[in-house]
């Protein structure tokens, strides 16, 4: 598969065009959106377990890169762990982390751009996102938006 490069305006006016789109459909689309926590004591089951490794050998990474990916990782699970997620209501994972920033301590891990690792604040949250949805494939949640 050939990648296809876009132009910078393309990129800043994609990323301005999801997030706004994001951000109506948070406002105004009548969903109910998972704030509540709770505690493994109030739930009986677990439908689905699974561990993945946080530091793996990867060619021409830094592995300081991989030591912040992990520490961007404890930051996003902190927002994250004990969540209830009830019926009829929605989870996203950007509505409850928000953007990514050095002010709510991220720091730079590995992104991929156009194919390359790179460094950019908040990188390696797509580890979580991923694993997230993996394991939803295994319960009897939809999946209404990636």
């Amino acid at each position: 598969m050939k990648l296809i490069k876009c132009s910078k305006i393309r990129l800043i006016s994609g990323k301005v065009y999801h997030g706004l789109r994001r951000r109506l459909d948070w406002n105004f689309s009548g969903k109910k959106f998972s704030i509540v926590k709770g505690s493994l004591e109030d739930f009986d089951n677990v439908v689905f377990h699974h561990e993945t490794p946080l530091f793996r050998e990867l060619p021409k990474v830094d592995i300081w890169l991989q030591i912040n990916k992990v520490r961007n990782l404890e930051l996003a699970i902190e927002k994250l762990n004990n969540l209830v997620v009830l019926p009829g209501e929605v989870f996203s994972f950007w509505l409850l982390l928000g953007k990514p920033t050095k002010g709510k301590g991220y720091v730079e891990g590995f992104v991929l751009n156009n194919g390359r690792v790179e460094p950019g604040v908040g990188g390696g949250l797509c580890q979580l996102t991923n694993l997230i949805y993996w394991m939803t494939l295994h319960t009897p949640l939809a999946v209404i938006e990636r």
